[in-house]
């Protein structure tokens, strides 16, 4: 099992805990180490160490904090997450989809586009602090409903009760809620606190609406306004009951407006989720032939605007020193990304972004030929030029013939 979870830690990387041994380090002397977890566990002498904070800054602004686990932890507890998942993922719910086995955020996003069409109202939710705020108490009475085994609670206990490291070195005690987002077995415990505080409830109290939920993202889709408004003051009451609470300025009702449905002024019509804003869209027919709107989803402002600011941040047009096939490489990665993930259901819709890319492609062709003069034209024509004969060269260029 040690051993299993080491190839699983190992395989998804990671930078090091308040310990600075990295996974290079940690390989150095690989069979005494896992041989160490492994003695400690069995023997029940395994204490984690604290866990490093690492603060990063949100896309609308703001901080979030995450926790960075040593290696040697994350391997103790991929080894109570391999082993106690089957048995919760069998009692999940189908509309639960973050982090789960066979299961990804395009699923969560398919749902949701299929719902839009079915219901004409959304609650766009947001669990305030979910991480911050998860009860030790409540949660390990949801941990006991599944786990007999003395050995898994005990060492759940102990994560749940390690420390957190900050980054000026001061450690800061859990005062019986919290759960450190980075931790490996952080989103089985999440997904199975939220299984009993939302998944079953909304299941049970309310068997006519549908729902998304993915990770602490939740979408609930009603079939009118006065059905939403009262979800949502059911949730609000639930979750106060559980000890979590809802974000009021991140938290609406939306009217998902299409050519079926009678225009209603003064309330929202577009909602962001994973990436995505879902909003009234102007459609093509499958012939082609009409056009109508319907309510669907593309990349997010928000999304853009993190995307463009990497690129300015690489600040490759001022690099003058190196090659187009150098470009291409530093930018090859991160385009396949986003050109898999956000334009997974339309890559027309991305036809604007990938523009602004080859704009600063045209700016780094000026300042590296000096015969383009200050020419932009110029600089466009030769990298269709480029294009023509490397069609592959960048990745972007298979999907838009024309930029």
């Amino acid at each position: 099992m040690v051993r299993e979870a080491y190839r699983k830690v190992s395989s998804n990387k990671g930078s090091a805990g308040v310990d600075r041994e990295s996974l290079e380090k940690f390989q150095e002397n690989l069979l005494g180490n896992l041989y160490k977890i492994w003695n400690r566990m069995s023997s029940g002498s395994y204490f984690p160490q604290p866990v490093k904070e690492v603060v990063i800054p949100k896309a609308g602004g703001g901080e979030r904090k995450l926790g960075i686990p040593t290696i040697s932890d994350r391997i103790a507890q991929e080894v109570v997450k391999t082993y106690l998942e089957p048995r919760v993922e069998a009692v999940f719910s189908k509309n639960s989809y973050g982090y789960r086995p066979n299961k990804s955020a395009h699923n969560a996003l398919e749902k949701v586009r299929e719902n839009v069409r079915r219901y004409s109202w959304v609650v766009d939710m947001d669990i305030k602090a979910f991480f911050d705020e998860v009860n030790h108490e409540l949660l390990l009475r949801a941990v006991d409903k599944h786990v007999s085994e003395k050995w898994i609670r005990m060492y759940i206990v102990r994560w749940l009760e390690c420390p957190i490291q900050t980054s000026k070195g001061e450690l800061i005690q859990k005062k019986g809620e919290g759960t450190p987002q980075g931790g490996v077995i952080s989103p089985l415990l999440s997904n199975l606190f939220l299984h009993y505080v939302l998944d079953k409830w909304l299941e049970k109290e309310y068997p006519q609406i549908s729902f998304v939920r993915y990770a602490d993202d939740v979408i609930v889709h009603c079939h009118s306004e006065s059905q939403s408004l009262e979800v949502l003051n059911a949730i609000k009451n639930r979750l106060g009951q559980c000890k979590l609470r809802l974000s009021e300025a991140k938290t609406k009702i939306v009217y998902c407006q299409d050519y079926r449905r009678p225009k209603i002024k003064g309330c929202p019509k577009k909602f962001d989720f994973l990436g995505y804003t879902f909003k009234p869209r102007s459609k093509a027919s499958k012939t082609g032939r009409v056009m109508f709107l319907g309510f669907d989803c593309e990349i997010s402002q928000k999304s853009q605007a993190r995307i463009v600011q990497k690129w300015k941040d690489l600040k490759f047009h001022r690099q003058s020193n190196i090659t187009i096939q150098d470009v291409a490489a530093k930018l090859r990665l991160q385009t396949i990304g986003i050109l898999r993930y956000y334009g997974y259901f339309n890559v027309a819709s991305l036809r604007k972004l990938f523009r602004y890319l080859q704009n600063r492609l045209a700016k780094w062709v000026r300042n590296k030929y000096k015969s383009m003069g200050r020419s932009y034209a110029k600089a466009h024509r030769w990298l269709a030029e480029i294009k023509i004969s490397y069609p592959t060269l960048f990745y972007h260029w298979q999907f838009f013939k024309s930029m």
